[in-house]
Formats: C-alpha cells, structure tokens, sequence
C-alpha cells in the first residue's frame, strides 16, 4: 500500500509532475529533430502521462499502472466532461503508440505523426494545467 501523502508533499509532487511534463515535451522536440520519432512519441505520451499523473495526484486518486492512469482519467474526468473527449483521445492514442512504438517489432512512426501528435500533446496538458489550476 501507498503511503498517504501531506497536502504539502501532494501539492510538491503535482508541481513536479507538470515541470516533468513541460520538460518532456522540451525532449520531443529533440527526438523528432533528430529523426528519432518513435522516441519522440515515448516522450509525447509521458510528457502527457506526467500532466494526468499531476491532475490525479490533485484529486487524490492514486492507480498503480500506466492502463489505471487511462482509466482513471476517463473515469473521472473525460466521462464526465471535466476534459475534453478529444483530450481522452489524445491521451488514448499516445497510449497505444507508445505501446506499440516500444514494445511491438517493425513499427516507424514518422515526422507527420510527430507533427499531428504534437500540438494534441500541448493542448492536453494546457487543459489539465486549467483543470489544476482554474481561473476564477
């Protein structure tokens, strides 16, 4: 069983998941410059995974695998229309690529899925960044 975090330690572990997230989409760049785009879809969905983790850790809830984090976010935010269900989709299909793109054998993405993908990632995390963070 996890141990039950302060609001202070829960809050510093958000504020760090969403600047690993921001980071991480810093290394996209970089991958996909590079031509290394399946690392950059790697970086893309956990740039993304990083940003869920953050708005999950804000509500306190707390699953035990990356399949629990899809869930978890459909379940309490995408079903419910707090997040888009274009973001969901997102979240989704950087899921199933970056599945795909590690673990599967003869799967290429390319400089066109880079450039698709990308500002999906951007406006996902720009989304859970308001959810996180509301203007009043």
């Amino acid at each position: 069983m996890k141990q039950q975090l302060t609001e202070q330690e829960r809050f510093d572990l958000m504020i760090y998941r969403l600047q690993r997230a921001h980071e991480t989409m810093k290394e996209a760049l970089v991958m996909s410059r590079e031509s290394f785009y399946n690392a950059a879809v790697n970086r893309l969905y956990y740039a993304c995974y990083y940003a869920a983790i953050a708005l999950l850790i804000k509500n306190e809830i707390q699953p035990q695998t990356h399949n629990g984090v899809k869930t978890m976010l459909g379940l309490h935010f995408v079903s419910k229309g707090k997040l888009s269900r274009e973001h969901g989709n997102t979240f989704n299909t950087l899921f199933e690529k970056r599945q795909s793109g590690d673990y599967d054998d003869f799967i290429y993405n390319d400089k066109e899925t880079i450039d698709e993908l990308y500002p999906q990632a951007e406006a996902f995390i720009q989304a859970v960044e308001e959810l996180i963070n509301p203007k009043e």
